[in-house]
């Protein structure tokens, strides 16, 4: 009895039972997201081998079967993920070369790498570990050597005004974004100096040592082969 009026407890329970559902229930497209979202935190923190789909479904509060219905199972909902983090890198790559001298490019590219890590710390965690699962969609070395052909056009025709073989660009640009990709991975944990500083000592020693660059590189010891 509540001031003075009788309640029926089992439709008081039945109330607060119908509003927890209407509260959690969610469209195919909201829970699909849902389980994105919980995957990818899960992933980044544990790796593919220890995050369980019992895991994945607990965080949801939905039972193992709504996994698999989205996705098949943890492999697919790996694959979604890691395909997710590549495009969004790639995008975030490729959309800020717009400047049109070659060192803002370097630093465009440099900026861009780093602003992903930073503000997607879950994705690049799961992109610089090995993928478990051959059909992956991808790989962090493949991603990079997506990136490195962007890259390549524009030392190319910078290569090609300055008298160089235009065919070494390949193997410049695969230098200069690994250069970048591992001072990332450093820098994801490290987080010093700060961006900024980073992304200038990365285009000095890009930019200078592409100033100084030799048409035909010379080895100064004695290996030849």
């Amino acid at each position: 009895m509540i001031d003075g009026v009788a309640t029926d407890s089992s439709s008081t329970q039945s109330n607060d039972k119908t509003r927890r559902t209407r509260r959690t229930r969610m469209t195919g497209a909201e829970r699909r997201q849902q389980l994105l979202e919980i995957g990818r935190t899960l992933f980044a923190a544990k790796g593919f081998e220890g995050t369980s789909v019992e895991e994945i479904a607990a965080k949801a509060g939905v039972s193992k079967p709504v996994v698999y219905e989205h996705f098949g199972g943890k492999e697919g909902l790996y694959a979604v993920v890691v395909d997710r983090e590549m495009r969004c890198l790639l995008d975030m790559v490729t959309g800020s070369l717009t400047a049109g001298h070659p060192r803002e490019l370097c630093e465009q590219a440099a900026f861009a790498l780093l602003d992903y890590i930073e503000e997607y710390t879950d994705g690049f965690r799961i992109l610089v570990r090995d993928s478990p699962i051959p059909q992956s969609t991808g790989s962090f070395a493949s991603l990079i050597s997506d990136i490195a052909t962007q890259v390549e056009d524009i030392l190319g025709r910078e290569f090609k005004s300055r008298g160089f073989d235009s065919k070494l660009a390949p193997l410049y640009a695969q230098a200069l974004v690994g250069m970048v990709a591992l001072t990332g991975q450093w820098w994801l944990d490290v987080r010093r100096p700060k961006k900024a500083e980073v992304a200038a000592h990365l285009v000095n020693l890009a930019w200078h040592g592409l100033d100084g660059l030799e048409q035909k590189p010379r080895l100064i010891g004695h290996r030849k082969n």
